[in-house]
């Protein structure tokens, strides 16, 4: 395949900026591709937390003609660099836009009220910078909903100056955000505007930046076989379904991989002298051990010990599992002999709930906020991993999950049920245990079944455990595909 010019437009990438798998997925997608031969580059803001004493500043700021005026950015550089690859990493910095704590808001749940505008000029911002740098690419791969006008932008203004060879390929991550605002916001994506512009991005009297992504894109894609399907439907579509459905020939489903560098038993630097492989797991049970006396709990290796690590939203089935009075945790923690470690932050009735529950729960362990070394430990130290999501596009937790052989529980949504393979009691294979209903009585039922499994049928238990070790989930496949679609976007324009 003809190597080519790839501009990533995102508005998280790890180490830089994260609140979910995006950012990971974003960063490893980009140094795949890199490794492969491709001139690969990535573009986010500048946030507050980006330390700028460590970034190499360009010497000219750039300018970007949005909502009638001009705005001055600086732009800032760095190299992502991992296991031999590296790519470019550019940062728009403007302190009135992005010059504050938190990437999308103060918390998960309240955005800024001026997201529109931030994120608008990133996209405006990402055809000054490529003059700028004079560097066209061949394609501008965009995202989730902050990105998204970057497809809309190439169709509508773009394509028609320096960018005409350019592509757009849209990655859906998450289709719950979409980036609604009020229409008249849409003057810091089209300046001027009437009924042709404002219908593709107006949608149920909203400014819809994920809609306008999805009309005007070359190519779609999104991270799992099973979610490209499922968001054409009702369910699952929030209401653009339709528009998908339409444009199914040109969506594509593809499974995120995960960094094995990083997320790897065997040598994982978090893990101390601890590390294992399939044919050695002695070591999880210290780890095991580490995690209980971490988060407070007996150390007892014969209880079965239950991770979870989750942004406490709605997405993730936190309603199921924790509504007081209601959710399921109560019962299982009173009811059944077996930990749980959790690790995450979201909605405050949940952080508030979860901490109460630990204090009644001795069975109940609760870290509220992020710690990578512990997500590490957790990940080894566990026998099972919890995702009872509502729905899941891929998810990687559970990913991890099998690379460090901790079965996941999973609802049988998206990326989970195209990675994890329930298990048979009669034969004992299987690489975890999955459900499809989300309802605080299945989730107790589908515990009583695990818990079971655990005290009465260990062999099997051990058999999964290797099995799970032994899938493998890797970048260069995913990245292949991404190619592929690639060139079917770049044959439409020829």
């Amino acid at each position: 395949m003809e190597k080519k010019k790839i501009l990533m437009i995102t508005s998280e990438a790890v180490p830089y900026a994260k609140t979910g798998g995006l950012a990971d997925v974003v960063s490893a997608l980009a140094l795949e591709l890199a490794r492969k031969g491709h001139d690969v580059r990535l573009l986010l803001p500048r946030y507050y937390r980006i330390d700028r004493s460590k970034l190499e500043c360009h010497p000219q700021p750039l300018s970007v003609w949005m909502n009638g005026k001009e705005e001055w950015t600086g732009v800032y550089e760095t190299v992502l660099e991992d296991g031999g690859a590296s790519c470019p990493v550019y940062f728009l910095d403007h302190e009135f836009y992005f010059g504050r704590d938190g990437i999308y808001g103060h918390r998960m749940d309240e955005g800024f009220s001026d997201n529109a505008a931030r994120y608008a000029l990133l996209c405006r911002g990402t055809f000054q910078l490529c003059r700028m740098l004079h560097w066209i690419p061949d394609v501008f791969h965009c995202h989730d909903w902050a990105a998204a006008p970057v497809c809309y932008l190439l169709q509508k203004e773009e394509k028609y100056r320096e960018f005409g060879r350019s592509i757009s390929v849209l990655t859906i991550h998450n289709l719950g955000y979409q980036g609604k605002f009020g229409l008249d916001e849409a003057r810091y994506i089209q300046q001027e505007m009437d009924s042709y512009h404002l219908s593709t991005l107006e949608f149920e009297g909203d400014l819809n930046y994920l809609k306008a992504g999805i009309m005007s894109a070359h190519k779609l894609t999104t991270v799992s076989p099973t979610y490209a399907q499922e968001i054409q439907g009702e369910e699952q579509g929030f209401r653009l379904n339709g528009l998908l459905h339409y444009r199914r020939e040109d969506l594509t489903g593809i499974l995120n991989g995960i960094d094995y560098n990083i997320w790897n038993p065997a040598k994982d630097k978090y893990l101390g002298d601890n590390t294992f492989t399939p044919d050695n797991i002695r070591p999880k049970a210290k780890l095991k051990g580490h995690v209980q006396k971490t988060m407070g709990l007996p150390v007892d290796s014969k209880v079965p010990l239950v991770g979870i690590i989750t942004r406490l939203v709605d997405q993730k089935g936190i309603q199921e599992m924790f509504s007081p009075g209601k959710g399921a945790m109560f019962n299982i923690c009173r009811d059944m002999d077996v930990q749980f470690a959790i690790l995450g932050s979201g909605d405050a009735w949940c952080e508030e709930e979860i901490s109460r529950l630990s204090e009644k729960l001795p069975n109940l362990g609760v870290y509220i906020g992020y710690n990578n070394e512990l997500a590490h430990n957790i990940e080894a130290g566990c026998d099972f991993f919890l995702m009872p999501s509502r729905y899941e596009p891929c998810g990687l937790n559970q990913i991890y999950s099998l690379a460090y052989g901790t079965l996941p529980i999973v609802r049988a949504t998206g990326g989970l049920a195209d990675t994890v393979e329930n298990y048979d009691q009669k034969k004992g294979e299987g690489t975890g245990f999955t459900f499809y209903d989300l309802y605080p009585e299945v989730l107790y039922n589908v515990m009583k079944w695990v818990v079971e499994t655990w005290y009465e049928r260990r062999p099997h238990i051990r058999k999964m455990r290797k099995r799970a070790m032994e899938r493998h989930f890797s970048w260069p496949m995913a990245a292949e595909e991404y190619e592929m679609v690639y060139e079917e976007g770049v044959k439409k324009i020829y």
